[in-house]
């Protein structure tokens, strides 16, 4: 590719040091500001609300004419800002030395076994030169080791091997940072949904990929989310769409982007041939799969107007995120069931696993669905010990809210309409035209679409369940026609254990408590996480032996526990009683 076929702003990135983890980046910059270039490095990657400031693994910047080779220094502003001085009158070009050790979706990793970034984590931002165009160069790593490494990514290509490696464009810097990029040995799988080429490529597998069971079931789940926005086009929003998939020991977690999605699984979560396949482990991942699918219209496509532009400097605050995250939870198991990728009796385990889970948290009586979306950033994303007792899931509570406003629309229209016309709805307001939604942008597309006598079934919805911390009444809601609503039937030992409310881990063959959920017995009691459980009633605790003990336990005795607290023993009585135990459910098909 000639030079002067490159746009202005040119990205350049070596896998440069696989055994020390560390990318090689130049930045050209062909018109630097006059008056001063600042460069700003990311502090947060969008889906992910939580300041990273990628700029601590920078661990070389530096800066010279690219024709003169001149040096020029750089200011330091704060963190994640650089300054170039005045009055440069040619290009310049900016490299830095990354380090890249993180294997989530977050960020960047790189070793001899797989190269994976996220443009926020390796490629500086020009300030005010963000909104024109961007090329990225990838150059092949200079290792035998890499020799059937590929490149594998979503952004366009604009000449390339055919490895993947060489030029890629962006329409803007926003554009650049939405297409991670994966390097290495993948297997490939390929479908087309709704004639839209997908594909997903697969590191870290011991054993061939069962590919014809993975498309067939992508390629169901795939169109139905298609079909959902557009049931009269069914056309996708984009030309082709890329699963990342880094399948690894012990690993969970996705993170999307505008057509394509990092994913980060266990290796026996997906299926391979001729190794045996937990059922559900696997519907797991496909409801990752799912999950992160539907963000490229809620989410990606249709975004809260806060976020239009990100600001990648500073926290971007809303109040939606039960709408963006708690909706998209709610669709990514029932895509599933409609996609028949499951049972309605596993859809429903499902959803009752997730309402159970919710109504066991003391955080949902003090923190609103509002309150937890805006407070994402310093609560949700910075768990400790006492979370669950402060903060409620804009996920699991969102998800909940979901199928409670479903349910009511429902009722209301006798069946006429459901969330789905909502969704269609929102998709074709602020989805198609890219018109970020207001904080109370839901408002009027509910009326659009329900008319003035739902709004007070709206506005007391809002006020009791997304503003204020009741909880959801869906027991009271869902028609006993088609789903039936029990109380849960409770072993003696589950019921122990939600009455002590505490968690725990091993930690060098102690129990030691990590949260202790308030008015259990554990807390009555006096336990504090830190704390090393030694022994219940005289009989040692370890974690393999913790469902032992309780058992042996009754269901109203009072339990003396010994544990060790900043290595001094301490001994307390911990009192069962009825009013410690929160209400759970189960849903089952009426016809059962």
């Amino acid at each position: 590719m000639n030079k002067s076929d490159l746009p202005a702003i040119q990205y350049t990135i070596w896998p440069a040091d696989l055994h020390g983890h560390r990318f090689k980046v130049k930045l050209h910059i062909a018109n630097p500001n006059p008056t001063g270039q600042v460069l700003q490095m990311a502090a947060w990657i969008p889906g992910s609300y939580l300041i990273r400031d990628f700029s601590k693994h920078i661990e070389s910047i530096e800066a010279c004419g690219a024709s003169s080779k001149k040096k020029f220094t750089l200011v330091r502003i704060d963190n994640n800002q650089w300054g170039l001085p005045a009055n440069i009158n040619e290009p310049v070009d900016i490299v830095t030395t990354v380090y890249a050790f993180d294997n989530s979706v977050r960020a960047a990793h790189l070793d001899t076994e797989r190269g994976f970034f996220n443009p926020t984590s390796l490629c500086l931002a020009v300030s005010g030169q963000e909104n024109i165009p961007c090329s990225l160069a990838i150059v092949n790593p200079e290792s035998a080791s890499t020799e059937n490494w590929t490149v594998q990514t979503s952004l366009r290509k604009a000449k390339t091997d055919d490895r993947g490696f060489g030029y890629y464009l962006a329409k803007n810097y926003d554009d650049l940072i939405d297409h991670p990029v994966a390097m290495g040995e993948f297997q490939i799988v390929n479908w087309n949904s709704n004639n839209v080429p997908h594909s997903m490529a697969i590191q870290g597998l011991l054993h061939p990929v069962d590919a014809a069971r993975l498309a067939n079931d992508l390629q169901v789940i795939c169109s139905c989310t298609i079909n959902l926005f557009e049931p009269k086009t069914k056309e996708a929003p984009f030309a082709n769409y890329l699963f990342l998939v880094n399948a690894v020991l012990n690993g969970y977690g996705g993170l999307e982007h505008q057509n394509s999605t990092a994913l980060l699984c266990r290796r026996d979560q997906i299926p391979q041939k001729q190794i045996p396949l937990d059922e559900s482990t696997y519907r797991e991942f496909l409801g990752l799969c799912s999950h992160e699918y539907f963000h490229a219209w809620l989410v990606k496509r249709i975004k809260p107007r806060v976020f239009q532009p990100y600001d990648l400097q500073n926290r971007n605050h809303t109040q939606l995120l039960w709408l963006f995250e708690g909706f998209t939870s709610y669709y990514d198991d029932l895509q599933l069931f409609r996609s028949k990728r499951i049972t309605l009796d596993q859809y429903l385990k499902l959803v009752t696993d997730n309402w159970n889970g919710v109504l066991r948290g003391p955080g949902r009586l003090k923190q609103s669905l509002a309150d937890s979306s805006f407070d994402a950033w310093t609560k949700y994303y910075q768990a400790d010990e006492n979370t669950p007792n402060a903060v409620v899931s804009y996920y699991g509570k969102g998800a909940l809210l979901a199928l409670g406003l479903d349910l009511q629309i429902r009722a209301f229209s006798k069946n006429k309409k459901s969330l789905d016309d909502l969704m269609h709805l929102i998709w074709q307001k602020h989805g198609v035209t890219l018109d970020g939604i207001a904080e109370q942008g839901l408002d009027d597309l509910i009326e659009a679409l329900l008319g003035s006598e739902f709004q007070k079934i709206w506005g007391d919805f809002k006020s009791r369940y997304i503003y204020g911390t009741e909880d959801i009444p869906l027991q009271k809601w869902i028609s006993s026609r088609v789903v039936s609503v029990n109380s849960k039937v409770q072993t003696k030992l589950e019921k122990i254990k939600l009455q002590l409310g505490l968690r725990h881990t091993d930690t060098n063959g102690w129990l030691k408590i990590t949260h202790v959920l308030d008015g259990s017995a554990a807390q009555e009691a006096g336990l504090a996480p830190g704390d090393l459980l030694a022994s219940i009633n005289g009989q040692r605790i370890t974690t393999n032996r913790w469902d032992k003990v309780l058992n042996s336990l009754s269901e109203h005795q009072h339990i003396s526990a010994c544990f060790y607290r900043d290595d001094l023993e301490h001994e307390r009585i911990l009192v069962l009683q009825p009013s410690q135990l929160p209400m759970q459910y189960d849903l089952i098909p009426a016809a059962k």
